[in-house]
């Protein structure tokens, strides 16, 4: 920095700033005494671009989005917390969490043996997210990332200053050895998926949670969150991560069983780090509709959706692909939620191929950072007689390839 204020004649507090605006916004990442290094493009620019523009007449299911058909009703939830706030009006300085759905959130949690903490409420797993990340964390510091990962977190984590260190996965969720070098590398944070992974459809076992705790309890100062954004679409048990650090969070939204528009998440963990994301939630939004918190409750106490048969459903057809593709010698992977991941040795010309036979799936690219080649196919919106085509399209896309490993 000292060497470039003298070149351009300025203050080095100018270039300390610039560096430091640059790294803000995800331009640059800093790498200690390393140096700082250009991004190959800007945090902000947003894994999100990087996908197949859907002509007419060709079937998108690159999406990522729940079967409409298999969401609630919205109107009768919404009309009657409507009707409570008639009687019972919101107004500056009210309680931000409605009792009774921490009351109910918090029921949930107990009996998936999340640790006891106290309940915020968020607009969505990826804001609960951001609010942990930044509580915690300083521009420079190191996030250990799922890849294959959510691409929205491989953007925020960047956009927010900080470093991504990528953590491997398989059926079983992070892989055990990755965690423990990106913490003994010094991440101070490490992002988990419990189930549903996105992309890859991993889910956390028991096995593989006792092995990640007892790496985490070597490194009690972690910053562990958890994202259980598959609650209510999956029927593999949770087994939670939370509490085995000093700083935790878990953040649980109801997107995927419920509808995208209800932007709502229940986050607990211990009380710094609530304590912290509420205090910043009341220096910018303030609280997440009550409206929707009350009809959000209306929802769970009228078991509408039933949650077991959406899961059930959403897993018939997962496991209807995968086998599909198996007959056709393609190895894919997704052990739950609704997508499955499928290793390509070429992710170009394998979406090409495939946009070409009509058929719209999502480039691996939007999910991985290190991790070799692949396509995500979202399973929600297919039907019995989609499996044989779309089958047949891949096999003509990739040919007959060995079964191979996505980490």
């Amino acid at each position: 920095m000292r060497e470039l204020a003298t070149r351009l004649g300025v203050n080095a507090n100018t270039v300390a700033a610039a560096y430091r605006v640059l790294r803000e916004r995800g331009v640059i990442e800093t790498a200690g005494r390393r140096g700082s290094r250009v991004r190959p493009a800007p945090a902000t620019t947003g894994r999100e671009n990087i996908r197949v523009d859907v002509p007419e007449g060709v079937r998108d299911i690159s999406s990522g989005n729940p079967d409409p058909a298999l969401l609630p009703p919205l109107a009768p939830a919404l009309a009657a917390a409507a009707a409570q706030g008639d009687r019972e009006p919101v107004l500056y300085g009210d309680v931000a969490v409605d009792p009774e759905l921490a009351r109910d959130a918090r029921a949930a949690l107990d009996a998936d043996g999340v640790p006891d903490g106290p309940v915020a409420v968020l607009s969505g797993a990826l804001d609960g997210t951001e609010r942990v990340l930044a509580a915690h964390l300083k521009p420079g510091d190191t996030v250990a990332v799922e890849d294959p990962g959510w691409g929205s977190v491989l953007d925020l984590v960047p956009a927010l200053g900080l470093r991504t260190q990528p953590v491997g996965v398989d059926d079983e969720g992070p892989l055990v050895d990755d965690v423990r070098r990106a913490l003994s590398g010094g991440a101070r944070a490490l992002i988990v998926t419990d189930r549903a992974q996105n992309p890859t459809g991993a889910a956390v076992s028991g096995t593989r949670a006792r092995a990640l705790r007892a790496v985490l309890s070597e490194h009690p100062e972690t910053l562990l969150i958890e994202d259980d954004h598959g609650h209510g679409i999956v029927d593999l048990p949770l087994h939670p991560l939370a509490g085995t650090t000093r700083h935790w969070a878990f953040v649980r939204s109801v997107a995927k069983a419920y509808g995208p528009d209800l932007r709502l998440a229940v986050l607990t963990g211990d009380e710094t780090t609530v304590d912290r994301v509420r205090g910043r939630q009341r220096l910018g939004p303030g609280w997440v509709s009550l409206l929707l918190q009350r009809a959000v409750v209306r929802l769970w106490r009228d078991g509408v959706p039933d949650t077991r048969a959406v899961a059930a459903e959403y897993g018939r057809r997962r496991e209807a692909l995968i086998g599909a593709l198996a007959e056709r010698g393609i190895a894919a992977y997704g052990r739950s939620g609704m997508n499955v991941w499928v290793p390509v040795p070429d992710e170009t010309g394998a979406v090409a191929r495939l946009l070409h036979a009509g058929w719209a799936v999502a480039p691996g690219a939007r999910f991985r950072m290190s991790a070799p080649p692949g396509i995500r196919i979202t399973v929600s919106t297919l039907r019995d007689d989609d499996l044989a085509p779309l089958a047949d399209a891949v096999a003509a896309a990739l040919g007959p390839a060995p079964a191979r490993s996505y980490v």
